[in-house]
């Protein structure tokens, strides 16, 4: 298979496992009824920080749990005016290219650049995609053939879905020096597509138009219904399939030349003996087979060609945003219509489904995702990252007035409803000495410390004694989790501390302490095994 490679490939391809645990901060909840402090808690989350190191963040709540993974990221045009910087040559990503990279980082070409800031990014979100899941990333031609062997290395060539074509814009540009680009394209992959697998993605059918549907007219009123006629001829040839058709005019007619009949004479006889089969309206026309609403699929094909007709484009983007927000102004030279994301979303989601978008700009996925809640009383959640400024001030303030409503007289749009939660990035969990940083509350660590042990989501055990609670972190696989740890005073795991803590029977005990006094004969007795905080907890 064929592989890529760059300046820097070597220094960042493990760099997902050495970004920082960062805890979340909540600043605030909101919900119809306005803001709040209180932890809201529904599942829709905002978060404003770099997005790496969020999505490492996200991997004790989320990791394999998220079904559909929308991203648009920069594109690598190298236009230095937006804010959103699209070139990758921010002071953000400069200063990490030049720590992670190191001197090399100073030759990397904006092409190199751009691999070495996707990469981890991708392998975080690889590990948040559910096994039935798949992920869509929005792209032109800058970085397209780069994107494509990334996610073959990433995801596996195996599960490629799709490169889909989407038409951006309206009219074309007469100023263009070579070309009219009149499309992005929309890269497609799933978690896992092997249909031989126990869990694997399944698209769903895209719901059928009323104009798809208005196709099927009733010319003869069947009593099957609204029916459509299709070509009774093919264009491979089998002897056996030409013969000779008689109509109901009189008139003799044989297949095209070089084609033949779909079927055998006997089965043709049979179709026509159940009023399948259909001359024209005068009994004379080449015979077609008739295809019936009632027995098309409840769905339609997706195909690999989007046109703005039926998702929107780059001006329609603008509109919305400008209804939203009046006259502001916007660091979106290129932003996403709601109703592209609305058909990625029809494909690859149920009413349950968690969706997320780690470069989430002006916030069009929680728009898409909240409009489709409202249309088919769904409770899918959002989760958007943006690392700029902007996202108090665009992304989050886009999604409570889409919550609420805007617009005016007759631009006005009723509101969603719905709910979210918006955090920023906290300090990390280890501080420089790799010890345990002090001013991280104790709840998050024991979230931490669960999930490397048992990589499922961390919630308070109905076990739990009042007496131990701080102590015991649950049963899992038959094996008690326990992590004694005072920020203030060293822990001791010795014949004292094991009454008091230890209430909950299991197979085998993992027990943190800062110090152990128990015998080791007593350990292996007792199936024990002591873990030494901080040495022990496990880096992700």
């Amino acid at each position: 298979m064929p592989t890529l490679h760059w300046i820097g490939k070597d220094k960042i391809i493990n760099h997902h496992q050495e970004v920082p645990y960062k805890v979340l901060n909540h600043e605030y909840g909101f919900s119809e009824n306005g803001k709040t402090e209180t932890v809201i808690d529904a599942g829709n989350l905002i978060i404003n920080g770099d997005n790496l190191e969020a999505l490492k963040s996200l991997l004790p709540k989320y990791e394999g749990k998220v079904n559909c993974i929308y991203i648009d990221p920069p594109y690598n045009t190298g236009n230095e005016s937006w804010v959103y910087n699209d070139n990758v040559n921010s002071p953000q990503i400069k200063k990490w290219l030049g720590k992670i990279v190191g001197k090399e980082s100073e030759d990397l070409t904006r092409h190199d650049k751009w691999l070495c800031m996707m990469y981890p990014r991708l392998k975080l979100l690889h590990k948040l995609l559910a096994k039935d899941g798949a992920i869509f990333i929005s792209i032109d031609d800058n970085e397209q053939a780069n994107l494509k062997l990334m996610m073959d290395e990433i995801f596996g060539a195996g599960n490629f879905v799709a490169n889909i074509i989407w038409q951006k814009k309206y009219s074309p540009q007469n100023d263009a020096r070579f070309f009219s680009d009149m499309h992005d394209f929309i890269i497609c992959f799933a978690k896992n597509k092997n249909n031989n697998e126990e869990v694997g993605w399944v698209r769903n059918l895209l719901p059928r138009s009323n104009e798809a549907n208005s196709r099927y007219k009733n010319l003869d009123n069947d009593i099957r219904g609204p029916w459509k006629s299709s070509d009774f001829s093919v264009k491979t040839y089998s002897k056996e399939y030409d013969y000779e058709i008689t109509t109901p005019s009189g008139r003799l007619v044989k297949p095209p030349q070089g084609r033949c009949w779909r079927t055998s004479k006997q089965n043709f006889t049979d179709l026509l003996k159940e009023n399948r089969i259909w001359f024209g309206e005068k009994g004379n026309n080449v015979p077609s087979i008739k295809r019936f609403l009632t027995e098309v699929q409840n769905g339609t094909v997706p195909v690999t060609i989007w046109l703005r007709d039926e998702v929107g484009d780059n001006q329609e983007a603008r509109q919305i945003l400008k209804n939203i927000f009046s006259d502001a102004e916007f660091p979106f030279d290129t932003p996403k219509p709601p109703r592209l994301i609305d058909k990625v979303l029809k494909l690859s989601t149920d009413k349950n489904s968690i969706i997320l978008d780690s470069f989430a700009g002006s916030g069009t996925t929680a728009h898409a995702v909240l409009n489709l809640n409202k249309q088919d009383g769904g409770n899918r959640k959002f989760i958007l990252i943006e690392m700029e400024d902007y996202a108090e001030t665009i992304t989050a303030e886009r999604v409570k007035r889409v919550i609420k409503g805007y617009g005016e007289d007759s631009k006005a749009v009723e509101g969603t409803g719905g709910n979210f939660d918006y955090y920023t990035l906290g300090e990390p969990l280890f501080d420089d000495n790799n010890n345990l940083n002090e001013n991280i509350a104790i709840d998050k660590i024991r979230e931490y410390v669960w999930y490397t042990e048992t990589r499922t989501t961390y919630s308070t055990s109905s076990e739990s004694l009042l007496k131990d609670k701080e102590v015991f972190l649950g049963n899992y696989n038959d094996t008690g989790y326990y992590f004694i740890y005072d920020k203030d005073n060293l822990t001791t795991l010795d014949f004292d501390s094991l009454a008091t803590y230890v209430q909950q029977k299991a197979e085998r005990y993992i027990i943190y302490a800062d110090n152990c006094l128990l015998p080791e004969t007593f350990l292996r007795e007792k199936n024990i095994e002591f873990k030494k905080i901080p040495r022990d907890i496990t880096r992700f």
